[in-house]
């Protein structure tokens, strides 16, 4: 038999695919659009200067740090401007401008590549830039009073007149309605403005393969099943604070969760757990973003816990003793 066709021998993995890193950034910045829209349409000016502020910051920094580590900027990626865009959700539509750049520096610089870059962070980097001003307070108001002469003043918003959503739940007074809540409503962060418009952001990455259901459902769950079980209207906590923004953007990051089903599993319900805790007993803290980096501490804990053993994998041998010789 005379074939001149050529049998490849390589070795694993044998997958191709066309997907990279920065297209499922873009992928994830994409489907952030329709929520910082309507944020923007809510705040106005306020929104879309601290949604520049921290993109630009985010640019920045990365160039800066990764001239410092004498590496070549990876803005490509898209992992920057990602990041700077969480951060901006994060911040309500009036803090100033140095607190979020402040908070988007940390992210990308500290949290991002000083842990090791894209990929090797432990935690959510725009998590630990907005917790980080939290801890930091003190700090914090110190900065406030040198660049107060700073703050630009673009109107008045209804946000400054009210309360938000979850404070409104915290004191018990009369709540929007449903609808109102799950749509759009101008109260909190950026990020909080709209679930409705998240869940839409949310199927994009769920049609892309970006996201799973485990970890969303089981943090989702878990809320439901705590409030009720503590009397708490669980509506109210599904739709009010970060809670959809954390349970599809944030908690699902790809480098700071578990990668087994049980482990999303496990890692869910242990933030779902988590902000209740915060949110009802620590009240009026938000519990979201300190539930999400909690848990990015306990992740490789949990991936040793839930990792199958290879097949023909030897386990250590444990000595039994016993009463007989």
């Amino acid at each position: 038999m005379n074939d001149k066709k050529k049998l490849v021998v390589s070795s694993a993995p044998h997958l191709r695919d066309k997907g990279t890193v920065g297209n499922a950034m873009r992928d994830v910045f994409i489907a952030l659009i329709p929520v910082s829209l309507v944020s923007i349409y809510f705040f106005h000016w306020y929104a879309a200067i601290t949604i520049g502020v921290c993109l630009l910051t985010a640019v920045l920094t990365e160039v800066l740090f990764r001239k410092m580590l004498k590496k070549e900027p990876t803005l490509h990626d898209w992992s920057a401007l990602l990041t700077g865009l969480f951060v901006a959700l994060l911040f309500p539509a009036t803090t100033p401008w140095w607190k979020a750049a402040i908070a988007t520096f940390i992210a990308v610089g500290i949290a991002k590549e000083l842990m090791g870059g894209l990929g090797r962070n432990r935690f959510n980097p725009a998590l630990f830039g907005r917790v980080a001003l939290i801890i930091l307070a003190p700090l914090i108001s110190f900065i406030d009073n040198q660049f107060a002469a700073l703050y630009i003043n673009l109107g008045t918003v209804d946000v400054m007149t009210q309360a938000t959503p979850l404070a409104m739940l915290h004191q018990g007074m009369e709540m929007p309605g449903y609808g109102e809540l799950f749509f759009a409503f101008p109260g909190g962060a950026l990020g909080e403005t709209s679930p409705f418009f998240l869940l839409i952001g949310a199927a994009y990455l769920f049609y892309k393969g970006h996201i799973g259901w485990r970890i969303p459902v089981s943090i989702l769950g878990t809320v439901v099943v705590l409030t009720l079980l503590l009397g708490e209207n669980p509506l109210h906590h599904l739709l009010v604070g970060s809670l959809a923004l954390g349970a599809f953007f944030m908690a699902t990051d790809w480098v700071t969760s578990p990668f087994t089903n049980r482990g999303k599993v496990i890692f869910g319900i242990a933030i779902g757990a988590l902000v209740i805790l915060f949110r009802v007993g620590l009240a009026p803290t938000e519990g979201v973003a300190f539930g999400i980096l909690i848990m990015n501490g306990f992740v490789p804990m949990i991936e040793n816990a839930t990792t199958r053993y290879q097949f023909g994998r030897v386990r250590k041998a444990v000595a039994v003793t016993s009463g007989e010789e």
